[in-house]
């Protein structure tokens, strides 16, 4: 079988990739969000063109492939643009042996433990603390990410004394037993960073993501260090060497690839193992309810180092409209504070075709 038509449907965030052999099996998969536009004009010119005619089942050779013919752009474009063919295989793959992704690699559908992610920090942090007793009482959700600093921050808070507050307030109003993790998004200087850690360790926080600017490794590696809370990052790197080094040195406690940042599942499964030989847990990013979110309920309920909880967005219409009603199901159902892999074939997802009709299409076919 070789792969004979790559289909996109686009919206400015989010483009869905459909893969078609010349025998007709065909898979689904997505590209990831923001400025989904730009990247799918990218996986026509630069993706498409590599794949189109080749065989479609040794995922790691044709990808790299792509990547030694586009050598000259190494950068997170192509990446992104590069998952959407992957996740698609993979669900073909799926749909071709009757398995779920989670099968194919090794594990079993079921339940998987999220944490509530929140991503506002124009929220109150009485505000934050309601809506995370509410989810509590109304899903059974055990453990919530908030957020300190300002995003990229330079170590400015979003408003004077938000940080302190927050930390205080979450720790006073929650269940003692409900976990608390933190995201800084590449906020703060290490001694900063490293003074906040310690309030947050008085608060029973143990979970501290992305401290300092993520791409001055070195400032990370001196809150690690300090603190015995801990240290998580990774969600923007999509370079092996990068993480080769990550890992290596011990940068963090818990790495948090980004499926779709990365260039798809296979090359996600390979930083996973390369945390597992040494002895890293791998809690992924995933900040919204697209694909990205089911590929991640997939990789994390099968890889041997998975992390305790997968990431849920907690964030509707007013924060991301753009991710309502891509779904004919409810893929997203949480009781008891877990969501549920099927046992049907691939994502176990199906894409709701009005949305698709709706969408910009373009294709690459085989001449």
């Amino acid at each position: 079988m070789k792969i004979k038509k790559l289909e996109t449907f686009t919206k400015s965030f989010v483009s869905f990739v459909k893969v078609t052999t010349n025998t007709d099996e065909f898979g689904y998969g997505q590209m990831s969000t923001y400025h989904s536009d730009i990247t799918a004009q990218i996986f026509h010119k630069q993706i498409a063109p590599w794949v189109l005619g080749k065989p479609w089942d040794d995922f790691e050779d044709l990808e790299s492939f792509i990547l030694e013919k586009e050598h000259k752009f190494p950068g997170s474009y192509v990446l992104r643009a590069m998952a959407g063919l992957d996740t698609a295989l993979w669900d073909m793959k799926g749909r071709i042996e009757k398995k779920p992704i989670v099968s194919l690699l090794g594990g079993d559908p079921g339940r998987l433990k999220i944490y509530g992610s929140s991503m506002k920090r124009d929220i109150t942090p009485q505000a934050e603390a309601d809506r995370f007793m509410r989810l509590q009482d109304s899903l059974g959700i055990k453990a919530f990410k908030y957020r300190i600093g300002a995003e990229c921050g330079r170590n400015e808070d979003e408003w004077p004394g938000r940080s302190e507050e927050i930390i205080r307030t979450i720790n006073k109003n929650v269940d003692v037993n409900t976990r608390k993790l933190v995201d800084a998004n590449s906020c703060f200087t290490p001694s900063r960073a490293i003074e906040l850690g310690l309030l947050l360790e008085e608060n029973g926080v143990t979970h501290y993501e992305e401290p300092c600017p993520y791409w001055e490794p070195n400032q990370t590696l001196e809150v690690t260090n300090a603190l015995k809370i801990d240290v998580t990052g990774g969600e923007q790197d999509c370079d092996l060497r990068v993480w080769k080094d990550m890992i290596d040195r011990g940068i963090v406690n818990i790495i948090q690839p980004d499926i779709m940042y990365m260039g798809g599942l296979t090359r996600s499964l390979k930083v996973a193992k390369m945390a597992a030989d040494e002895g890293i847990p791998c809690t992924p990013h995933a900040a919204n309810l697209s694909l990205v979110t089911v590929c991640t309920m997939h990789f994390l309920k099968a890889i041997p180092n998975a992390g305790k909880y997968l990431e849920f967005s907690i964030e509707g219409d007013d924060y991301y409209p753009w991710q309502q009603n891509l779904f004919l199901d409810d893929p997203f159902s949480v009781k008891e504070g877990s969501v549920t892999i099927t046992d049907m074939p691939g994502w176990g997802v199906i894409i709701n075709p009005e949305w698709l009709e709706n969408s910009e299409y373009a294709v690459s076919e085989m001449q």
